[in-house]
């Protein structure tokens, strides 16, 4: 086949699909971020994809700096993220034409998980910012009075990465503002490696969003100082905020969403969106009644 009678027929192939409406015009949205809520996210783009085929909804995690990254950047049109930003990152954006509004979709207790064999079921805010903080007294459990079996001893503190929003999030909860991590924490990528890691080590100590929490680990029930009583991690007490470290999960967007974008929005803070939200394991912005 010549080139010319190659082009000819790619053409008249095209022509006849535009004919026959087998192409049409195709959104895709991109989203990118907080891997705690990369999961919610990709079934939240899966389900709409089933009721709006014409839109694709690409998700990628990578921490929610990398999601804030993207938005100041104008690469993305969502940037998932569990914290905040900073208002350095928003003046950043601004300075590059874009404007972030912040939509809460979700809220998150950030639990604190241990191996199955630890000895007990709660923790004060105060034992955490010994354990995680620069200077902060704990580097073995005897320092806390606690024994694992199957453990040696040394606390192996497991953390996330800093450009994680968890990370940060932490940071400030626990920590205080000026607060720093210890050195020799064990940094993870992601939430579901803090999870995993935690399960197969007598001795680890980390802390993940309550949607990686399984049946092989531990949550402890969490209390601001001793003498008060603890709050255990559930959707329950992540909305309303009487679970110590609980926060609220966002999406990010350039500016008030419009077209398709607001359509998706609008469906991810509604009924049916808020229910995928439950079933990944963190609560809804409000009350919802799921099947």
């Amino acid at each position: 086949m010549t080139s010319k009678s190659m082009l000819l027929s790619v053409s008249l192939a095209v022509a006849g699909a535009l004919a026959s409406g087998a192409v049409s015009a195709r959104t895709e949205i991109q989203n990118k971020g907080s891997d705690t809520l990369v999961n919610v996210a990709q079934s939240w783009a899966e389900q709409y994809g089933k009721i709006n085929p014409n839109v694709a909804v690409a998700v990628s995690g990578g921490g929610s700096g990398t999601g804030i990254a993207a938005m100041i950047n104008g690469t993305v049109d969502i940037a998932n993220s569990s914290r905040k930003m900073k208002d350095k990152e928003i003046a950043e954006a601004k300075a590059k034409g874009h404007d972030p509004v912040e939509h809460v979709v979700g809220y998150d207790a950030l639990a604190i998980f241990v191996h199955k064999n630890f000895p007990g079921d709660s923790m004060t805010i105060t034992d955490l910012a010994k354990i995680y903080g620069r200077g902060g007294g704990a580097t073995k459990w005897s320092d806390l009075g606690i024994t694992i079996p199957g453990c040696k001893d040394e606390i192996v503190v497991v953390s996330r990465q800093n450009n994680s929003g968890t990370y940060a999030y932490f940071q400030e909860a626990v920590l205080g503002e000026k607060g720093k991590f210890r050195q020799g924490t064990l940094d993870m990528h992601g939430s579901k490696d803090v999870a995993d890691l935690v399960e197969k080590t007598p001795c680890a100590i980390g802390y993940s969003g309550l949607a990686y929490a399984t049946d092989h680990l531990k949550a402890l029930c969490i209390a601001p100082e001793k003498g008060k009583p603890c709050v255990k991690p559930t959707e329950d007490t992540a909305f309303d905020g009487t679970y110590p470290i609980a926060r609220p999960l966002f999406m990010y967007t350039d500016g008030q969403p419009k077209a398709d974008t607001k359509k998706y929005m609008d469906w991810i803070k509604s009924d049916v969106g808020q229910c995928i939200v439950a079933k990944e394991g963190y609560a809804p912005i409000k009350k919802v009644t799921c099947k």
